[in-house]
């Protein structure tokens, strides 16, 4: 991993993410991309070039200076920080900056279902889970040092999230976290057979291993009304420090994830929440 990026709106909830990005920066000997979207309104920039330029540098100097303040952080010390500044509005266009800065992973902080404060409201978390071509770790509360020893992985098992799961176990190894993948039955039309549900265990496992089922990477399988309920209840159970899901973009999640359930776990959980995307 050698890019993070933060978006920030100054607010305490872009400082949690700020810090949990410094902690995993100074693990992985990663830079921090740090981005700020203006949201100035199309009016500004509908005046004459004089008048556009001078507001234009007003924003920018005021911006350079809240990061100065923002970014005096002891934390920070050994860290190489960047900082951008862009007048997006929408949070899909974040991913433009990920493509064009080669982002390992983005680390946005978060209150839950109404949003982020200041420019970061309404869906924007989910709207950066859905479109986000990289893993998206979704912070809520101030988490010093981000010290996870044990996570929840969740998916239908499905041979599509293959490469999903691979990704997340090499995040995980690479802070030596305790993984515990859970698989969600649920009684409605996607309800199965335990020994269906192990039959395609068993082929995902094998095929994701090359041939082999490691004793190691036993699935837990877990009855319950929604997934929701079901991934809350079992990182309950096990004490666990951070949920993994896959998420599937503007279709929403495949299969086992129809709807809205990974976006609604990365709103909802207080639990860190990182998604991986299909």
């Amino acid at each position: 991993m050698d890019k993070i990026l933060v978006p920030v709106d100054f607010s305490e909830f872009s400082e949690n993410a700020l810090e949990v990005a410094a902690h995993l920066a100074s693990k992985f000997n990663a830079d921090l991309i740090l981005l700020h979207m203006l949201g100035l309104s199309e009016a500004i920039f509908t005046k004459n070039e004089a008048q556009e330029f001078m507001e234009a540098q007003y924003y920018m100097k005021l911006a350079k200076k809240r990061f100065n303040e923002f970014l005096d952080k002891p934390y920070l010390k050994g860290v190489k920080v960047f900082e951008i500044v862009q007048n997006y509005k929408d949070f899909n266009e974040m991913n433009n900056v990920v493509k064009e800065r080669n982002i390992d992973l983005v680390v946005m902080g978060s209150h839950g279902v109404t949003g982020l404060t200041g420019l970061f409201v309404g869906s924007n978390t989910e709207k950066v889970v859905r479109n986000c071509s990289v893993p998206v770790l979704v912070i809520k509360k101030k988490r010093k040092d981000f010290d996870i020893k044990k996570a929840v992985f969740a998916s239908d098992f499905g041979v599509e999230h293959i490469g999903v799961y691979m990704k997340a176990m090499n995040f995980f190894n690479k802070l030596k976290v305790e993984v515990h993948k859970v698989y969600i039955n649920r009684p409605n039309q996607y309800f199965r057979s335990t020994e269906e549900i192990k039959e395609q265990i068993g082929i995902f496992m094998r095929t994701a291993h090359h041939g082999e089922n490691p004793s190691k990477e036993k699935v837990t399988i877990l009855n319950d009304y929604s997934i929701e309920q079901g991934i809350y209840n079992y990182a309950q159970k096990i004490d666990a420090d951070i949920i993994a899901l896959p998420t599937q973009g503007r279709k929403g999640l495949s299969h086992f994830f129809k709807g809205s359930i990974g976006e609604d776990i990365a709103n909802r959980a207080d639990l860190p929440v990182i998604t991986f995307k299909v």
